[in-house]
């Protein structure tokens, strides 16, 4: 359960203020100990200081200062996250103490607030991380049909919902409505936006009782319904970040519901998770005028862990991405619940294969996996012969 939303204003939004003043003091001596730390290590390598390796040796690039990344990425973090919520004090203040937040004028305000944050966080992760977006079929008819759009994206490492959030507000100046996990109302900047223009929250503690997944349809459904011209539905059917447990997870939740058929199809498509149905259809059903766009992406999917996270932060980050769009005349809402499913697999088979074709390296990974990490699955419910792996 989440704290009480007074709770987390009060203890998350000053938390924000002090991290932010804490980094700041740390940063410099962080940068001064790295680089101090890089020279030594340069210098003492049997190549000197150019790093090459001995006779013989090829040259190897050095590994990027991952600390000062971290510490300087984490600084304009919150640095960004204090600058917002000041602005966002001030609106609800100017706005008659909340009382017009919901008026256009002000919900124009908060997006444009959204669209400054993620522009700041994507610099910074350009600079940082060595972050490079190269999008394979960029569609700059989402920015110019004039028709409201359902996004469907696989979810897979670590800030591919804002990577994408940023696409949609920037490049195509597009309002998004995002469905996500509710606990990332935990951070402050995002509880206050997210709570002030129409989004919805998914509480993954709930019980996948027949009551909590009507709520979930109903919240999804509102939001589709209300879509204008610049708005755009972000709505992520595998229901989680892909790993190893949940692939196997989402085929085993498919078989105990006696879907044979979609686990087979599931079992065939190692780089994403099963799509979910329901959710997906209820949005686009919501609003007949939608045209319905896919996304895949790859590059921030190895990293599973925070152990991965941390290795990959040695090197630059580069996200590939591929984008589809499907007319609204040609998305079956009106036929049975069975070929819908069958729509909704077919892409997602057509998203796999994206991924296997740009990312062969990761397929083996992935056939090779058992072998090297039998225990680590073991007692977790994967077999270390399943074909996930």
């Amino acid at each position: 359960m989440l704290p009480p939303r007074v709770v987390r204003r009060l203890v998350f939004a000053p938390l924000v203020v002090v991290m932010a003043a804490a980094l700041a003091v740390l940063a410099p001596p962080v940068a001064l100990l790295s680089a101090a730390l890089r020279l030594v290590r340069r210098c003492a390598s049997p190549g000197g200081p150019g790093r090459l390796g001995g006779p013989g040796r090829p040259g190897r690039r050095p590994k990027r200062m991952r600390v000062l990344r971290v510490v300087c990425f984490a600084l304009v973090w919150f640095l960004g996250e204090t600058a917002a919520l000041t602005v966002f004090g001030c609106l609800w203040l100017v706005s008659g103490f909340g009382g017009r937040l919901d008026t256009e004028p002000y919900q124009s305000r908060h997006y444009g607030v959204m669209r400054w944050f993620l522009d700041l966080m994507y610099r910074a992760a350009q600079r940082t991380c060595g972050l490079r977006v190269e999008v394979a079929a960029p569609l700059d008819a989402v920015a110019l049909t004039g028709r409201p759009v359902i996004v469907c994206s696989r979810h897979a490492g670590p800030g591919d919902s804002l990577l994408l959030v940023h696409h949609l507000v920037a490049a195509c100046g597009r309002r998004p409505r995002v469905v996500m996990k509710a606990t990332l109302q935990l951070d402050p900047s995002l509880d206050v936006l997210a709570n002030r223009v129409p989004n919805a929250f998914v509480h993954r503690r709930r019980p996948e009782t027949r009551a909590g997944s009507r709520h979930h349809t109903e919240q999804i459904r509102r939001l589709a319904a209300g879509l204008d011209q610049r708005g755009a539905l972000v709505i992520f059917p595998e229901g989680g970040n892909w790993t190893p447990l949940r692939w196997r997870h989402a085929i085993d939740r498919l078989r105990r519901r006696g879907l044979e058929n979609l686990a087979e199809r599931a079992v065939a498509m190692p780089n994403v998770l099963a799509p979910r149905v329901s959710g997906a259809f209820a949005a686009i059903a919501a609003c007949p005028s939608a045209d319905v766009v896919f996304v895949a992406h790859t590059g921030l999917d190895t990293l599973v862990s925070v152990r991965d996270v941390w290795r990959g932060l040695s090197a630059d980050l580069t996200v590939r991405a591929r984008w589809w769009r499907v007319p609204a005349g040609e998305v079956p809402r009106a036929a049975p619940r069975q070929a819908q499913a069958a729509w909704l697999y077919d892409w997602w088979q057509r998203i796999d294969a994206w991924i296997a074709a740009e990312n062969p390296q990761r397929v083996r990974s992935l056939t090779l996996l058992p072998a090297r990490a039998a225990g680590r699955y073991a007692g977790r419910g994967l077999s270390p012969g399943c074909p996930h792996v």
